[in-house]
């Protein structure tokens, strides 16, 4: 039985590997080149068979995927940034609609499609239906050099909200729980799940980075980040799973979590994990869809197929027009556009349902079809779309500015690449009157001050308050800044300086050489949000 499934496991990633470089001269998906290894190898062959074995390694793939897709793609502090905002309502409405669009061919409330789902079975079906791919969205936008642009910003924020809501909801209506859905059992699942998410916040934001760091500098050891981060994710899913979650919303979860760990130990994890799961477990894990493919569904009444793919379609559509044209957006069909930009998520909830028992192997191989049919043709769609739409000045970046924005606009920029070495600073001599007449300016609440000797400390305006303004002439600058705070190096990447001055609450921090600790100057949150708008105005 190992022997077979290390046979197994063997041709299904060498074929998948190659399929994908041949398939690759024709502009095809490399899920598309995976599913078809799948279809070769197992329904018109027979050589590969699923077995205990096989089904370990492609549960690894789920988690490990949905991980990446917390940890690279989604972005907490964005959705929370946009809740108050036109982005959010752009999203909600293009996910209610949608989903309530495809709950109609779903579930039976209102005509029975013979699909024989219960409501938490139709609930996430249609939400794999209404779910927009923001990996999708950002690939065209790049390849289109539209990222950074007006157009770029709304497409993406929105996708991102929309695709972090569908997704929760999705993970909801799978695991135990869905198995007996009442209202005591929502209320505790949701207290459950609350505790889940602020322990994985707690141990992701304040207990691993450290320890990594600690461990690395005592021990190292290669490659122990990478390992920790692995080991931290297999623990996660069992304590998803034992709450009555399905483990791959507890490795979301983390992957969520662990998306506001430092630039530099991104750069430690994410190439690794990527390699491991882009050589072996992704090329595995979608060849399985593949092999569960089937024409059963080929039984189902032709009018029932043909509703299954037109509601859903015309619900994502409206919906994101809708909710566009809501939020008064200039260009409504443009985003409603992007918006119907399906990936390889929705293949992988699909097997997750199917593995589940939530769906049958007929409604499985319908929807991976038609899945398969979005990801080839959604994208020269959007771009087609993106093309179209009329340039227009430069839109003001959401504040905060999101993370996973940052990292396409600033990625491999440097602290280095943006400071002034000659910008003059407020130095300790001056009197709080004369540092508030001649220094202070709109949009700056900190300031780095010098002596002859270098950096002293950071003044807060809100400092002032607490100081009469008849002593303002009386008082030296210095009695006033305060001396112990955080700093960057020259040599840090861009977004962890602004991660940096996020969690500390400062608009200004000082810069340091690494070898010799010298104070070389500042930056400011600013400084950072001029350089992306710059690179906006640029790639018009």
């Amino acid at each position: 039985m190992l022997e077979h499934a290390l046979l197994s496991t063997g041709l299904l990633i060498v074929v998948a590997k190659l399929a994908e470089g041949i398939l690759q001269r024709f502009r095809l998906n490399s899920i598309v080149a995976y599913t078809a290894t799948g279809i070769l190898l197992g329904p018109v062959t027979g050589i590969v068979e699923i077995n205990s074995y096989l089904q370990i390694l492609l549960s690894i793939g789920i988690f490990l995927y949905f991980f990446l897709i917390g940890l690279d793609e989604l972005d907490v502090s964005a959705f929370m940034s946009a809740i108050h905002r036109r982005f959010f309502v752009a999203a909600l409405i293009s996910v209610v609609i949608p989903i309530m669009a495809s709950l109609v061919v779903t579930f039976d409330l209102i005509f029975d499609f013979g699909l024989g789902l219960d409501f938490s079975g139709s609930l996430a079906l249609a939400g794999v239906l209404s779910l927009t791919s923001l990996g999708v969205v950002a690939k065209v936008l790049i390849d289109a050099d539209r990222l950074r642009q007006p157009i770029g910003i709304e497409m993406f924020t929105v996708a991102l909200i929309a695709e972090l809501i569908v997704l929760l909801v999705i993970g909801f209506t799978i695991g135990e729980h869905a198995q007996h859905v009442s209202l005591d059992g929502v209320l505790i699942l949701l207290a459950q799940i609350a505790v889940f998410i602020v322990g994985t916040w707690v141990l992701a934001g304040r207990v691993i980075p450290p320890l990594i760091e600690l461990l690395e500098r005592l021990l190292r050891v290669p490659q122990l980040s990478f390992g920790l981060i692995l080991g931290v994710l297999f623990i996660a899913v069992v304590g998803a799973e034992e709450i009555g979650l399905h483990g791959s919303l507890g490795a979301l979860l983390l992957g969520v979590a662990l998306s506001r760990l430092p630039h530099q130990v991104h750069r430690d994890i994410i190439p690794g994990m990527k390699s491991v799961a882009d050589g072996f477990f992704v090329p595995l894990f979608f060849s399985s869809a593949g092999l569960h493919l089937s024409l059963s569904f080929t039984e189902m009444q032709i009018w029932t197929i043909a509703a299954l793919i037109v509601v859903p379609l015309v619900g994502n559509f409206a919906g994101a027009w809708l909710g566009a044209s809501a939020a008064r957006f200039e260009m409504p069909f443009t985003i409603a556009t992007g918006l119907m930009a399906k990936g390889v998520a929705e293949i992988a909830i699909l097997l997750v349902l199917l593995e589940n028992g939530v769906i049958g192997p007929d409604i499985f191989s319908l929807f991976v079809l038609i899945m398969l049919a979005y990801i080839l043709l959604s994208p020269p769609a959007i771009s087609f779309a993106v093309s179209r739409a009329k340039p227009r000045d430069p839109l003001p970046l959401p504040h905060p500015v999101p993370p996973s924005m940052i990292r396409f606009a600033l990625d491999d920029i440097t602290v280095g690449d943006i400071i002034d070495r000659n910008h003059p600073h407020p130095e300790t001599k001056l009197t709080v009157r004369e540092f508030a007449d001649q220094w202070v300016g709109a949009g700056q609440q900190d300031y780095v001050i010098t002596d002859r000797d270098g950096f002293v400390g950071i003044v807060s305006l809100a400092m002032l308050r607490y100081l009469p303004k008849h002593a303002w002439s009386d008082t030296p600058l210095s009695r006033i800044a305060r001396a112990t705070t955080p700093n960057t190096w020259v040599d840090e990447p861009v977004e962890d300086a602004l991660q940096l001055m996020t969690e500390s609450s400062l608009t200004a921090i000082p810069v340091l050489e690494r070898e010799s600790k010298a104070f070389v100057g500042s930056i400011t949150s600013q400084d950072v949000l001029d350089l992306i708008t710059t690179e906006v105005r640029g790639s018009r």
